[in-house]
């Protein structure tokens, strides 16, 4: 049977299928493990900067996880985490803040099952390893890597060690997106085409500031910085590429079964020139042409264009616009040969395009999303829906811890795992390459190593997780 037709019976079995009939999740632990499901999950964190705490508040509120430590050097970050603690009535965790390398310590303590990682991009591969070394499971915040080797070594030290890490993308929970996966797989979209996905969020604010306040509020960055301006700048000065793609990536994945039954191939990517961040500094009422931060060569193009080939021929378009003035928009399409759908806003209901010509009478008008989003809302939201209230970026964050501590207890294998954070990462690396050839196509790894033909969706699959 070739690949178009699996993928329509796939289609058609789903629409068939009630949540939770269709896959049983592997194991998680195959590696041995004395973790019991009938006790608390005990965490540490590497890294509690204004991420990090997020997920401290989140798993502060649950009764069925004890947070054991947090390693940071910043004693600030380690303060207000601890309030957090505090204020939601748990002991205090133990600190770890002897320097950049003292998480060490934390991945000795035998009173942890597994870590939440969320430091700087450049510590995610060093940090990540040597937690499965530890035998720690590992929630990893995300971001594209460093170097294509370093997507390898994730993968060889997991089937090494066969401690599993949870790739953190929270996007693929977006409730609007996740009524859409839950059409893709009834089967209202036909059989998918072309996606579109990206990171496009004005981040000026983010990567410059004044060295105390987090954002907005300066000019400064590196050294002189604050929060993610301290490090995240630097990448806009060195590199060029695709820098942060699993935003846009994964949804899309998950709605083509990448990794699972289909997978990247190839591909190009272009870069715009860059003069935002310039413009920015040299505007700010705290820059002007004659601050320090108004002379350095921002590399980074404001606009980094990626199109993506897959095995079952669809193709995939991501963006990359953080260096201009615009409102937040991650741009998604999927496209199929019987629906349309594009998203503009931050993911309500309303924010978005519809079109299924048969449906509409061949009217060739779009239809707002809003009453196709309450009517295919996916089962995971319905339930979790007052629950999920008042986390971090809409409710996301919710799902995607509540994933990484529900898992763990039930030993059931994470929806995005290290096959997923390989791929997705490697999309920076194999861009920056892509564009230095002046937009010359580059091959894809197959991070599975050919399991992908066989391995089934999990995402999204139950109410659940």
């Amino acid at each position: 049977m070739n690949d178009s037709n699996s993928r329509r019976n796939f289609l058609k079995t789903a629409a068939l299928a009630s949540f939770g009939a269709l896959v049983l999740p592997n194991s998680l632990f195959a590696y041995s493990n004395d973790f019991k499901t009938d006790k608390k999950v005990r965490v540490g964190f590497i890294g509690v900067g204004l991420r990090g705490q997020e997920h401290v508040k989140l798993l502060a509120k649950r009764n069925d996880v004890e947070i054991v430590a947090f390693a940071d050097p910043e004693k600030r970050m380690l303060a207000a985490s601890q309030k957090i603690l505090k204020d939601n009535n748990k002991p205090a965790a133990q600190e770890f803040s002897n320097g950049e390398y003292d998480y060490r310590n934390l991945l000795k303590l035998k009173t942890i099952d597994a870590v939440v990682i969320a430091t700087p991009w450049e510590w995610h591969l060093t940090q990540g390893v040597e937690a499965m070394r530890a035998k720690k499971i590992v929630g990893m915040e995300v971001s594209g890597a460093i170097k294509l080797q370093d997507c390898w070594e994730f993968v060889k030290v997991y089937e090494e060690t066969k401690v599993p890490i949870f790739m953190m993308e929270n996007v693929c929970y977006r409730r609007d997106i996740m009524a859409i996966l839950n059409m893709v797989r009834k089967g209202m979209f036909g059989e998918l085409v072309h996606g579109r996905g990206g990171y496009q969020h004005d981040l000026r604010g983010v990567l410059f500031n004044d060295g105390v306040t987090p954002y907005n509020s300066g000019a400064e960055f590196g050294e002189k910085g604050f929060s993610e301006a301290k490090w995240r700048t630097e990448h806009y000065v060195k590199r060029n590429g695709e820098l942060y793609p699993t935003h846009g990536l994964g949804p899309v994945a998950m709605m083509m079964d990448i990794n699972r039954g289909n997978r990247l191939t190839r591909l190009s990517s272009f870069s715009s020139k860059s003069v935002g961040l310039h413009k920015y500094i040299v505007e700010h009422p705290k820059g002007g042409e004659n601050h320090p931060s108004a002379k350095v060569k921002f590399n980074q193009g404001d606009i980094v264009t990626t199109q993506i080939a897959c095995a079952n021929g669809e193709t995939i378009l991501l963006t990359h616009d953080t260096s201009l003035q615009r409102p937040y928009d991650l741009g998604f399409r999927v496209q199929g040969t019987e629906g349309l759908w594009q998203d503009f806003g931050w993911g309500d209901f309303n924010q978005g395009h519809i079109y299924f010509e048969k449906t509409m009478n061949h009217t060739h008008r779009w239809d707002n999303t809003e009453k196709w989003m309450k009517e295919y809302d996916h089962p995971i939201w319905k339930k979790f829906e007052a629950t999920a209230a008042g986390a971090g970026h809409g409710g996301m964050d919710f799902f995607v811890m509540n994933t990484f501590i529900e898992c763990i207890k039930r030993n059931i294998e994470f929806p995005m795992d290290v096959y997923d954070l390989a791929l997705w990462y490697s999309i920076t690396p194999l861009s920056e390459e892509s564009i230095a050839k002046g937009g010359q196509v580059v091959d894809i790894p197959d991070f599975t190593n050919g399991k992908w033909k066989t391995r089934k969706p999990v995402f999204g699959m139950t109410d659940e997780f």
